[in-house]
């Protein structure tokens, strides 16, 4: 699998590529959103076939500037976006990895849902999803637990209809 947008290549992870996408998961402009995971659960996700571990390479130099994990649910043809994280913000790069995994997700799989969930004070995925016509689906209320606590995760949602209408 591969993506072309105007300034990436976005693909299937390697091996190779898990420690920087624990370091992006680390960052601490990031760890606060993300769930942190092992090498051996990210080497997992490369290996099941229903998910895919993504990383986003810039064209211009090759270097790694965000990662993405989608679960896949073929039976209800369901796109979770799990994760993703950007390493140089304010440059554009998680708009453009988003508009590029929903236009697949749409496109290119037989996609009806596409979905994700953002904790309340991710102030800029929420932005970022509202503007690109996702549709906040509600909250499950403290469902996660944290290193600061129980946290809320607000879902966010677009259906192939509200895709093809945009």
């Amino acid at each position: 699998m591969m993506i072309e947008t105007e300034r990436l290549w976005i693909r299937e992870a390697a091996s190779k590529h898990i420690e920087e996408i624990i370091a992006l998961e680390s960052h601490p402009e990031n760890r606060d959103y993300l769930w942190i995971g092992t090498r051996e659960e990210h080497e997992d996700e490369i290996a099941d076939p229903n998910h895919l571990l993504l990383i986003f390479e810039a064209k211009e130099d090759g270097r790694i500037v965000g990662y993405g994990l989608v679960r896949l649910d073929f039976k209800s043809h369901i796109f979770e976006l799990r994760r993703i994280a950007i390493s140089e913000k304010g440059r554009g790069y998680g708009r453009e990895s988003m508009e590029a995994l929903i236009r697949y997700a749409f496109e290119e799989m037989d996609t009806n849902r596409f979905w994700l969930d953002v904790y309340p004070d991710n102030e800029t995925g929420i932005r970022l999803y509202e503007s690109l016509g996702m549709h906040r689906d509600g909250v499950l209320r403290q469902n996660y637990k944290a290193e600061r606590g129980y946290l809320d995760q607000i879902i966010y949602s677009m259906l192939r209809s509200e895709y093809e209408r945009r």
